[in-house]
C-alpha cells in the first residue's frame, strides 16, 4: 500500500484543530476558576457544565473507538450479527439507569470523584482498594483504544503504527494536562461532531459500491455470509444475558461517567445529561451498524481488498477502516478516519483524566496529604495525567493482550465496584468488614472463572463450559453476574454480622481493628464521619462520639453548595459560639 500524503495532512489538520480547542478550554479554566479551587475546576469543571456541552461530552465518553469499531465488528462477524452488538443498547440503558438512580444522590451530596462516598463510609483503606479496579479499567481501556487507533490509521494512510499511537496519545495527554475537564468537554463537542459527520458521509458512498449487495436482502438471507441480523443460539442465551448485564450495570460505576455527573450545575441537570447521552449513544451507533452490515454484504473478491475476506484474514476487528479504505473514495475515507481518531481521543482523554483525578484526590490528598494545598494537588494531577497517558501508550505499543486485560478489568468494575456502589448509596448499615469481604469474594469468583483472552484456565467449571480451539474452557454459565450478586450479598451479610457481634458484646471492642463498628475507640472513624483533620478535634476518649458536620467539611471533602444549609443551622451556630 502506498503512503498517502493527503491522508497524513488531513489527520495533522484535525489534530491541530483539536489541540487548539483544548488549549482554548484550558485558558477558559484558568480565567473562570479562583486560586483556591483550581483542582476542583480541573476535576469537575467548576460544576458549571451546561446541558449542551455536558450532553456532548457525556455521549463522547461512551462513543469511543471501541464503541464504533466494536459495533461494526459485531454486526459483520458471521454467526453473531446485530443480535450480538450489545454495546449501543447496553450503554444507553446504563446511562438511563445511572440518571434515574445514581446521578441525583451523587451530585446532590457534592462529591468530587466516584470514590468519595466509599472513603466517607468505609475509610481510606477501602477507598484505596477500590481505586485498583477503577484504575485498571480506565488505564486498560485507554491502552486498548490507542492500540485500535494505531491499527486503523495504518490501514488507511499506511504509516507506522507506533508513530500514530504516540502522536495521538501526545495530543490527548497535552490538552488534558493543561485544561482538565474543560479541555476534555469542549474537545468532545468537536470530536462528536467529527464522528457524526465523518461516518455518515462515508455510509452512502460505501453502500453504493458495485460490490455491495442490498443490505436489506443480506439482513435476512445468506448471500456472501450468514445474515447480518444474526441470531442467539439457545445454548448461548445465558452468555448473552451475562454480557448484557455487564454492559448495562457495569457501565455505571466509572469515574468517566460520574465526572460528568458531578460537573453538572445541578442534580436535575445531571439526570437530564444522562438521558441525553443515552439517546446520543443510540444515534451514534447507527452508522457503525450500517458499516458492519455493508461489510457483511460485500463481495470482497470484487474489490481491491481481494481474497480471502477480512474474516478469513482475521481482520474482522478492522472492518470499519477496511470498508472506509476499499469501498469509499480516497477523500471520503480520510473523513471517516478523522471520525475514528476523534472517537478514540474522546474516550482516551476521559480515561486519563479520570484516573489522575481519583489518584490526586482519593489517594494522594485524602489518604496521605490531607494538608496539601490546592496548588500541590493541581501539580499532582498534571504529573499523573502525564504518567498515566505514557503508561497507556506503552501498554498499547508493548502488550500483546491489551484487550484481554481490559475485558478482565471491566469485569472487575462490574463485579466489585457496582455492588459496593449499591451498598454505599442505598443500603444502610454496611461497613468496612462487609465491603472487604464482598470485594474478596467477587474477585476470587471472577478469577477462578478464567479468561480466554488472557489464556487463563478456569478453576471452577460451571455447567455448560466447553474448550475452544486453544483448549481454554469457555463458560456459558453467567458466572460474572453470579460473582457480582455474591459480592453484593456478602457485603450486606458480613456488615450486619459484624455490627451484631460488636454491639451485642459477643466480640470485645478491641477486636474492631478496622474501627468500622465501635466508633468510641475509633479516631479514624471520627475522621471519616466528619471528614475533617483529626488535629482539629478535641475529643474526650471516654465521651461518646456524636459526629456532626463542621464548617470545614465543605472545603475538605465535598462541594460547598451541598452543605449550604450548614451555615444557617441554629444548632451549629450556637455550638460555634460556645
Amino acid at each position: 500500500m502506498a503512503f498517502h500524503a493527503e491522508g497524513l495532512v488531513a489527520i495533522v489538520v484535525f489534530y491541530l484543530a483539536i489541540l487548539a480547542v483544548g488549549i482554548w478550554a484550558a485558558w477558559k479554566t484558568k480565567n473562570t476558576s479562583s486560586e483556591g479551587d483550581r483542582s476542583e475546576a480541573i476535576i469537575v469543571g467548576g460544576r458549571d457544565i451546561g446541558l449542551l456541552v455536558g450532553g456532548f461530552t457525556m455521549t463522547a465518553t461512551w462513543v469511543g473507538g471501541g464503541y464504533i469499531n466494536g459495533t461494526a465488528e459485531a454486526v459483520y462477524v458471521p454467526g453473531y450479527g446485530l443480535a450480538w452488538a450489545q454495546a449501543p443498547i447496553g450503554y444507553s440503558l446504563s446511562l438511563i439507569l445511572g440518571g434515574l438512580f445514581f446521578a441525583k444522590p451523587m451530585r446532590s451530596k457534592g462529591y468530587v470523584t466516584m470514590l468519595d462516598p466509599f472513603q466517607q463510609l468505609y475509610g481510606k483503606r477501602m477507598g484505596g482498594l477500590l481505586f485498583i479496579p477503577a484504575l485498571m479499567g480506565e488505564m486498560f481501556w485507554a491502552a486498548a483504544i490507542f492500540s485500535a487507533l494505531g491499527a486503523t490509521i495504518s490501514v488507511i494512510i499506511d504509516i507506522n503504527v507506533n508513530i500514530s499511537v504516540i502522536i495521538s496519545a501526545l495530543i490527548a495527554t497535552m490538552y488534558t494536562l493543561v485544561g482538565g475537564l474543560y479541555s476534555v468537554a469542549y474537545t468532545d463537542v468537536v470530536q462528536l461532531f467529527c464522528i457524526f459527520l465523518g461516518l455518515w458521509i462515508s455510509v452512502p458512498f460505501a453502500m453504493s459500491h458495485p460490490a455491495v449487495t442490498d443490505i436489506g436482502l443480506t439482513a435476512v438471507s445468506k448471500v456472501h455470509q450468514d445474515p447480518w441480523l444474526g441470531s442467539i443460539n439457545s445454548l448461548d442465551i445465558y452468555t448473552w444475558l451475562d454480557n448484557f448485564l455487564l454492559l448495562t450495570l457495569g457501565g455505571i460505576p466509572w469515574q468517566a461517567y460520574f465526572q460528568r455527573v458531578l460537573s453538572s450545575s445541578s442534580a436535575t441537570y445531571a439526570q437530564v445529561l444522562s438521558f441525553l447521552a443515552a439517546f446520543g449513544c443510540l444515534v451514534m451507533a447507527l452508522p457503525a451498524v450500517l458499516i458492519g452490515a455493508i461489510g457483511a454484504s460485500t463481495a470482497w473478491n470484487e474489490t481491491d481488498y481481494g481474497v480471502p475476506d477480512p474474516m478469513t484474514k482475521k481482520e474482522a476487528d478492522m472492518i470499519l477502516p477496511i470498508v472506509l479504505q476499499y469501498l469509499c473514495p480516497v477523500y471520503i475515507s480520510f473523513f471517516g478516519l478523522g471520525a475514528v481518531s476523534a472517537a478514540v481521543m474522546s474516550s482516551a482523554d476521559s480515561s486519563i483524566l479520570s484516573a489522575s483525578s481519583m489518584f490526586a484526590r482519593n489517594i494522594y490528598q485524602l489518604s496521605f496529604r490531607q494538608n496539601a494545598s490546592d496548588r500541590e494537588i493541581v501539580w499532582v494531577m498534571r504529573i499523573t495525567v502525564f504518567l498515566f497517558g505514557a503508561s497507556a501508550t506503552a501498554m498499547a505499543l508493548l502488550a500483546s493482550s491489551v484487550y484481554g486485560l481490559w475485558y478482565l478489568s471491566s469485569d472487575l468494575v462490574y463485579i466489585i465496584i457496582f455492588p459496593q456502589l449499591l451498598c454505599v448509596l442505598f443500603i444502610k448499615g454496611t461497613n468496612t468488614y462487609g465491603a472487604i469481604a464482598g470485594y474478596l469474594f467477587g474477585l476470587v469468583l471472577r478469577i477462578t472463572g478464567g479468561e480466554p483472552y488472557l489464556y487463563l484456565q478456569p478453576l471452577i467449571y460451571y455447567p455448560g463450559c466447553y474448550p475452544d480451539e486453544n483448549n481454554i474452557y469457555i463458560q456459558r454459565f453467567p458466572f460474572k453476574t453470579l460473582a457480582m450478586l455474591t459480592s453484593f450479598f456478602t457485603n450486606i451479610i458480613v456488615s450486619y454480622l459484624a455490627k451484631y457481634l460488636f454491639e451485642s458484646g459477643t466480640l470485645p471492642p478491641k477486636l474492631d481493628f478496622l474501627d468500622a463498628v465501635v466508633a468510641r475507640y475509633s479516631r479514624e472513624h471520627m475522621d471519616k464521619a466528619t471528614l475533617v483533620k483529626s488535629d482539629n478535634i478535641v475529643l474526650n476518649e471516654l465521651a461518646p462520639v456524636n459526629p456532626r458536620h463542621s464548617l470545614t467539611m465543605s472545603s475538605t471533602f465535598t462541594n460547598k453548595e451541598a452543605f449550604n444549609y450548614v451555615d444557617s443551622s441554629p444548632e451549629l451556630s450556637n455550638t460555634e459560639d460556645n
